[in-house]
């Protein structure tokens, strides 16, 4: 029983030692933060008290040359063209695309004459679809034709002949006018038969089916013997008119319109071209917020529909622009800034530079104002300067 006791306090001990030890460590870690903390205001204060002494030096004694002139990297602005795009993805679409169809309910399958890849010409034979019914209807409409056209000739030879005889005053002008509508129907009936023969020669027409594109068939959904009946079973792609079709985000809508300038990269034929936007959308997709532009390609054999391409929308430019590494572009809490090399007294001085910057592409910010051509900005070297720290463009 006592070993027991002795074991349960040596657990308690160790329990309250790695408290106490937990508490320690955690104390002394703010203590640290606080400390360093301290420090960082202390250096900044003390690093401003050194710049105000040094240009207080300089002012007094220009050939003075103090210790911790900085070396840092410099460039002079000069005026150049900013151009903005949009990166986007696009595809290759076909202008023409035919979804072949049948002209009437459409039927099966007897003859089909294209597989898929085949070139295909404008009005080329299709396939011929099942006709034995209206072929059986179109001979019993002849058949009846030639019956009302023979029975025409009988009806007007008998009506002649009651003509004849009436003008001898012979028979009676019931007999005559009998005889007359007789002629007049049959000629009638002649009219109708001949326009039904008409109607089931163009029904025959709808079972041969022609392509009413050029172009490469990308798709034969239908065998013979199956059904064919509309959209969806063979398509028509006219390859020799392709455009390039993107989706531009609407808050740009106002800065992409009509001859818009595009880069179009073709990654996989490894191809570059400049082309203009010749369609922009009207509508904006209620999914996705944006709208539709597309701009037509070249005749170009390489080039295949639904091929990826990489869309540089070119939505803003500026002429004679000041610009600078965007990453030279710092902020405090009076904005955004950036340092510049200025001659003081005979030395390089680092001086701030409150800026308005505009539109950023690739590793250039525009700045709409605070720099003008011919200031020197320091590019490099810059993170750690204050305003007024002497510098220099050359090892010591």
């Amino acid at each position: 029983m006592k070993k027991l006791n002795y074991i349960i306090l040596f657990a308690s001990a160790l329990s309250l030692a790695a408290c106490g030890s937990k508490s320690t460590t955690e104390t002394g870690l703010k203590e640290k933060k606080d400390k360093l903390e301290q420090l960082k205001k202390d250096q900044t204060k003390l690093s401003a008290e050194i710049a105000k002494l040094e240009s207080d030096i300089l002012a007094a004694d220009p050939t003075a040359k103090p210790d911790n002139a900085k070396l840092v990297t410099t460039a002079v602005i000069s005026p150049e063209n900013f151009i903005h795009y949009l990166d986007l993805q696009g595809k290759v679409d076909a202008v023409n695309i035919s979804y072949i169809t049948p002209r009437g309910v459409g039927g099966q399958v007897r003859e089909l004459y294209i597989k898929k890849g085949d070139v295909i010409s404008k009005g080329q034979l299709i396939l011929k679809l099942d006709d034995a019914i209206i072929k059986q209807s179109l001979v019993a409409a002849e058949q009846g034709l030639q019956t009302i056209k023979t029975q025409l000739a009988f009806a007007k030879n008998l009506y002649q002949k009651q003509q004849n005889l009436w003008a001898q005053n012979i028979g009676t002008e019931i007999q005559l006018i009998t005889a007359k509508n007789n002629v007049e129907s049959l000629e009638n009936q002649l009219k109708s038969a001949e326009e039904q023969i008409k109607v089931t020669d163009e029904q025959m027409k709808f079972t041969s089916v022609y392509s009413n594109v050029s172009g490469v068939a990308d798709d034969v959904n239908v065998r013979v013997g199956e059904l064919f009946s509309g959209p969806g079973q063979i398509r028509i792609v006219n390859t020799n008119d392709l455009k390039i079709t993107t989706q531009i985000p609407e808050n740009y809508a106002s800065r992409v319109v009509v001859g818009t300038p595009l880069k179009i990269s073709l990654p996989d034929i490894n191809k570059s071209l400049d082309l203009n936007i010749n369609v922009v959308g009207k509508l904006i997709d209620p999914l996705s917020r944006s709208f539709y532009v597309e701009a037509k390609l070249p005749f170009d054999k390489s080039i295949r529909p639904n091929q990826i391409a990489l869309v540089r929308v070119q939505d803003y430019e500026t002429k004679n622009a000041i610009t600078i590494p965007v990453n030279t572009l710092q902020s405090d809490d009076k904005g955004r800034y950036v340092l510049v090399a200025v001659k003081e007294n005979g030395k390089l001085i680092a001086r701030k530079k409150n800026v308005i910057a505009g539109e950023f592409y690739g590793d250039k910010i525009e700045i709409k104002n605070g720099l003008q051509s011919g200031d020197t900005i320091i590019t490099e070297g810059f993170q750690s300067l204050y305003d007024g720290q002497v510098i220099t463009t050359e090892t010591k």
